[in-house]
C-alpha cells in the first residue's frame, strides 16, 4: 500500500498540499498552494508558506481549477442502462473534470417521479460513482402530490418539459401542471427546471424522402426559434405569479435574451444554462445524414452561437452544462443518417472543459470565467456552493489539474461513457484534464482511474 495520503483506499489521512503557478480562486488566479487536510481545503496559501514537512504535488503552471458541477446529465439507470449508466458516466465525468453531477429524472425506468422511483435510483448508484451525484424530481401530468415528498428525500430540484420528451413515461406538463406545482416548489425552496420549447399550432410535416429525412436544415427548421420564445414567456409570468425559481436549461436561441434581461431587471428568480454544443457548433458546418449532430433545441446558425457568447459575458447566462444524454447506435440511425427517427441527444461529459475553453480562449474569456459557469455558478444555484465549486477554505477538495495549452484531437475510442459517440470526434480542442480528485484523493490521473466508487450521491437536507 502506497504511503500517499492523496491514495488511500478510505480518503486521504494527513494534511498535504497541491501547488501551481495558477490556481484559480474566487479572487481570482493566484500563485498559490492548496493545503487539504482529510476531504477538506484546508487553505489557500503563498507558495512558500508549505511546511517543510508537508507533501507536495507540484504542477508548475497547469491550471488547478474547481472542480466541474454539471447541473444536466441524463444517466438513464435504471431501465435504461444500455443506453448509459452510473458507473460508465461517472468515469467519464472523472477523466472530463467534473466532480459533482446532476441526474435528471428521465430517461430511466421508472422516471423519477415518485420516492419509490429515487429509491430505486440510489439503489442502482450504490457502489457505482466515481463522482459525487445528486438527483431531480420530475413533474408530469400522471402524477401529483409527489413535490413535498421529493424534496424531503433530498432532490436538488424538479425537471419539467413543455413539449414531449421523447419518452412516453415523462410527457410534457402543461399550464395547469405548472400551476400547481409551482407554489409547492417555491415553498419548498427549489428550483424547477424546464425544457422550454413550446410546440406551435403548425408544425413540419415529417419528412417524404430519404434526401429530406437527412437534411439538417430540415431537421433545424422544424423547431423554430418561436418555440422556446413562447414557452420563455409563459415561464416568466407563472414565476411573476407563483415566486418559483426557474431555471431555462440549454438554451439555443439568443433572440431569448432581451425578455430574460427584462424579467431579471424586474428582479424575477430566472436562471439560464446554456450547452457546450451551442458555444460550440454552428448549423452552416453541420453536415447533412449525421445524428451525432441532432439535440433538442437544435444547433443554431452562427451569429446566433456569437450571441449566446455575449450572453455568457454580460451575465444573462449563468451556467454551462453537458445535457449529456447518449443512446445506443441503433438509435442514432447512423447507418442511414434519419435525423427524423434518430434520438437527439450529444454526449460530451469528458470533452465539456476542453470543448468550451477552446471556443471560449478563441474570444478572450479567461479561465476563471469557466470556473465560474461550470463550478461556482451551479454549485451555488444547486444548493451546495458551501462545499463545491470553488477552491476555498472549507470547501470539498474537489480539483481538477488542467494542461490549458495541451493540443488534443477527440478520439472516440479514448472516451468513457458507454457508447462513445460523440459530434467533436475527430475534432482538435485545447486542453487537457491530467488528474481530477474528489474529495482529497485522485480519482482519474493520466489516463488512469482510482478509488473505485469514491463518489457519493448528493442528497439536499430540507430546509425547516
Amino acid at each position: 500500500m502506497t504511503d500517499d495520503p492523496r491514495s488511500q483506499a478510505n480518503g486521504p489521512r494527513s494534511i498535504w498540499a497541491l501547488r501551481s503557478r495558477r490556481v484559480v480562486t474566487p479572487t481570482g488566479v493566484q500563485d498559490a498552494a492548496v493545503m487539504i487536510a482529510g476531504e477538506k481545503i484546508l487553505a489557500v496559501v503563498p507558495p512558500g508558506d508549505v511546511p517543510s514537512d508537508c507533501l507536495v504535488e507540484e504542477v508548475l503552471d497547469r491550471v488547478v481549477l474547481p472542480g466541474l458541477v454539471d447541473a444536466h446529465v441524463h444517466i438513464n439507470e435504471p431501465g435504461r442502462t444500455e443506453w448509459e449508466g452510473f458507473e460508465t458516466a461517472t468515469r467519464a465525468a472523472a477523466a472530463g473534470g467534473i466532480t459533482a453531477l446532476f441526474d435528471m429524472p428521465l430517461n430511466s425506468s421508472p422516471v423519477t417521479t415518485t420516492t419509490g422511483a429515487l429509491a430505486l435510483k440510489l439503489n442502482a448508484a450504490r457502489g457505482k460513482l466515481w463522482v459525487d451525484c445528486g438527483f431531480y424530481g420530475g413533474i408530469i401530468p400522471s402524477v401529483r402530490g409527489q413535490v413535498g415528498p421529493l424534496a424531503a428525500a433530498g432532490v436538488a430540484g424538479f425537471k419539467a418539459f413543455l413539449c414531449h420528451s421523447g419518452i412516453d413515461e415523462f410527457p410534457e406538463a402543461g399550464e395547469p401542471d405548472l400551476r400547481t406545482a409551482m407554489p409547492e416548489l417555491a415553498r419548498a425552496g427549489l428550483p424547477l427546471l424546464v425544457h422550454a420549447e413550446l410546440v406551435g399550432e403548425t408544425q413540419s410535416a415529417a419528412p417524404a424522402t430519404a434526401l429530406e429525412s437527412q437534411s439538417y436544415a430540415r431537421y433545424l427548421a422544424s423547431r423554430p426559434r418561436e418555440w422556446e420564445h413562447s414557452a420563455i414567456r409563459l415561464l416568466i409570468e407563472l414565476c411573476r405569479e407563483t415566486g418559483c425559481r426557474v431555471h431555462i436549461v440549454h438554451l439555443s436561441s439568443a433572440d431569448a435574451l432581451p425578455m430574460i434581461a427584462q424579467a431579471r431587471e424586474q428582479g424575477l428568480p430566472i436562471f439560464v444554462e446554456t450547452c457546450p454544443h451551442y458555444l460550440v457548433f454552428a448549423a452552416e458546418e453541420i453536415p447533412d445524414a449525421d445524428p451525432r449532430y441532432k439535440c433538442a433545441p437544435p444547433l443554431r446558425e452562427s451569429e446566433n452561437r456569437d450571441r449566446l457568447w455575449e450572453g455568457l459575458r454580460d451575465g444573462l447566462i449563468d451556467t454551462i452544462g453537458t445535457d449529456h444524454s447518449p443512446a445506443p447506435r441503433e438509435l442514432k440511425h447512423l447507418d442511414t443518417g434519419d435525423l427524423h427517427r434518430a434520438w437527439g441527444g450529444i454526449a460530451s461529459l469528458q470533452v465539456a472543459l476542453p470543448a468550451v475553453w477552446t471556443a471560449a480562449r478563441s474570444r478572450g474569456f479567461s479561465i476563471e470565467k469557466l470556473a465560474t459557469w461550470m463550478a461556482r455558478r451551479p454549485a451555488e444555484l444547486l444548493g451546495i456552493g458551501d462545499s463545491k465549486g470553488a477552491i476555498a477554505p472549507g470547501r470539498d477538495a474537489d480539483l481538477v489539474v488542467f494542461d490549458s495549452s495541451a493540443v488534443n484531437c477527440v478520439d472516440e475510442a479514448k472516451l468513457h461513457d458507454r457508447h462513445r459517440l460523440t459530434p467533436y470526434a475527430g475534432r482538435e480542442l485545447i486542453g487537457q484534464v491530467e488528474t481530477t480528485y474528489l474529495r482529497g484523493s485522485p480519482v482519474y490521473s493520466s489516463g488512469r482511474f482510482e478509488n473505485s466508487g469514491r463518489g457519493r450521491p448528493l442528497l439536499r437536507t430540507p430546509s425547516t
